[in-house]
């Protein structure tokens, strides 16, 4: 079993390039279930939260690959997750 705050604190990093997405910033659970349905991982760039408008990354979490000690592997391309500004 894993904490929802140990889970936050692991990065993301896509199988396709390498690349580091971030970290996760939100969870979408489904309570009728009680299954995680996507993460989200907030956008860099924004300074404390104060300037500029934040992004948004879902991807769902059929697209988890792997949950590491210290990774999450997720498959990542631009037309398969939802980029969501807020």
């Amino acid at each position: 079993m894993v904490k929802i705050s140990e889970f936050q604190a692991k990065s993301v990093v896509n199988v396709a390039d390498g690349t580091n997405l971030g970290h996760i910033g939100d969870i979408d659970i489904n309570l009728s279930t009680g299954e995680i349905e996507s993460i989200v991982i907030f956008a860099n760039g924004k300074v404390l939260g104060f300037f500029g408008r934040e992004e948004e990354v879902v991807i769902p979490w059929v697209n988890i690959v792997k949950v590491g000690k210290d990774v999450i592997l997720v498959r990542y391309q631009s037309h398969e997750a939802k980029l969501i500004e807020e």
